[in-house]
């Protein structure tokens, strides 16, 4: 969940970037399609095609499992959590994209980007030091509450890459009726529910000082 939580925030926010500076360009409208086309995909059919396509077909990735039965090295157990994380991320990407997309262009519109612009400053200057920063707040409240919802989608990843995770146990703990870990899997997702909205606060002053202000 977290390798493939980073991996669709540093895309999203790219793919978001891209789109709203080039905005209408080729480049955007191949990435609203990819998006449009990413949120309809279901999980376990696309974990299927990348098994089949990368395991069977070419042979770059493993078909599943955590690592190669005696070589547990740190490098192995990466090449195996290349394929589900890709599958977990998918989803996420698209949607980070798009509330990047919006939210950039809503900030580089607004008059305090206009005057820098008139100032002098490079594109590169505006877009890390004005637009970026104020653009990211809306990303944090995604973030902060979207990081529970990716433990839904590990259970169809983690199914079909049989891979040990905390997905395969809720739905082997539902088959089994084994009631204690279900209610303790939703009690951890309960409290994952609250760190995310507490990071999120937190992060929102570092992101924007003006609100870190106004509550002292």
């Amino acid at each position: 969940m977290l390798s493939s939580t980073l991996l669709a925030m540093l895309l999203g926010a790219w793919i978001g970037i891209l789109g709203a500076i080039r905005r209408y360009s080729v480049f955007d409208s191949l990435a609203t399609i990819g998006a449009m086309i990413a949120l309809s995909i279901p999980t376990f059919w696309f974990g299927l095609v990348v098994i089949y396509v990368f395991s069977v077909g070419l042979g770059w990735l493993p078909a599943g499992n955590r690592y190669t039965v005696g070589d547990g090295s740190f490098l192995n157990q990466l090449h195996h959590l290349i394929g589900p994380c890709i599958v977990l991320a998918l989803v996420s990407t698209a949607v980070w994209s798009r509330y990047m997309r919006s939210s950039m262009l809503e900030v580089i519109n607004q008059d305090y980007v206009r005057t820098a612009r008139a100032k002098g400053l490079s594109e590169r200057t505006i877009l890390l030091r004005h637009s970026l920063r104020n653009a990211l707040l809306p990303m944090i409240t995604i973030t902060g509450l979207h990081v529970p919802t990716l433990l839904s989608g590990a259970l169809v990843t983690e199914t079909v890459f049989t891979w040990p995770g905390m997905g395969r146990l809720f739905l082997d703990s539902i088959s089994y009726r084994d009631y204690p870990v279900v209610m303790g899997i939703l009690m951890f997702s309960a409290v994952l529910v609250l760190l995310g909205s507490l990071i999120a606060d937190l992060l929102y002053g570092v992101a924007d000082p003006r609100i870190a202000s106004s509550h002292r």
